[in-house]
């Protein structure tokens, strides 16, 4: 085994020292990813995978650097991106990918994209 070998193992289990807690941290990425349309919380995801809430929120920030809630955000206004492209309205693709209202989903997407649904979705339907 060379020294890069055992430094890789030693830092390796210095970040991920309990496999049980990473497991558990991917089980939580695993749900939003498969119900980012649903209403999905702290309070939801830690019924689920049977974890304090704020245990939960502390090793899902340890091990991805954002909150879950800063995870679904992202993963929603991803998927906006690919229904907005493929010809869905802003209105109804706010509704598909889980916001209740469509101003807040305009406004997140432009702060993050910087630029609104409605122009993301002409510029998408020009270059294609």
């Amino acid at each position: 085994m060379t020294h890069y070998h055992k430094e890789i193992i030693r830092i390796q289990r210095a970040c991920y020292a309990n496999q049980t807690q990473l497991n558990t941290v991917i089980g939580a990425r695993n749900y939003i990813n498969c119900h980012f349309q649903d209403t999905v919380s702290l309070d939801v995801l830690s019924r689920t995978l049977f974890m304090s809430k704020f245990h939960l929120l502390r090793l899902f920030r340890r091990y991805y650097g954002q909150t879950p809630k800063q995870y679904l955000i992202e993963k929603r206004l991803e998927h906006a991106k690919h229904l907005l492209a493929t010809g869905h309205s802003a209105s109804d693709t706010c509704y598909q990918i889980g916001f209740e209202s469509p101003s807040a989903f305009s406004t997140l997407f432009t702060s993050r994209f910087g630029i609104s649904p409605a122009s993301f979705q002409k510029r998408a339907i020009f270059t294609k």
